[in-house]
């Protein structure tokens, strides 16, 4: 069945982000990324307090291919 849509607004889009309206069997990421952080990297909000007295963040990543793209054009 067809969507009907209404009026849509769209700020921002990022490089590898996908923006669809309708019907859709699948969508596949053109990219992919890693991204390594440490404690409390990712927190947001008002009047946050992060006590991090000793942060380690392991790197080591011992496999050649996380997520393959491959065949997903």
């Amino acid at each position: 069945m067809p969507a009907f849509v209404g009026v849509v607004k769209l700020n921002s889009i990022g490089s590898s982000g996908v923006f669809h309206i309708g019907d859709v069997f699948a969508i596949s990421p053109q990219s992919v990324t890693k991204t390594f952080a440490g404690a409390g990297s990712f927190n947001t909000g008002d009047g946050l307090h992060v006590y991090n007295y000793y942060s380690n963040t392991n790197t080591n990543d011992a496999d050649v291919a996380d997520e393959n793209v491959v065949g997903n054009v």
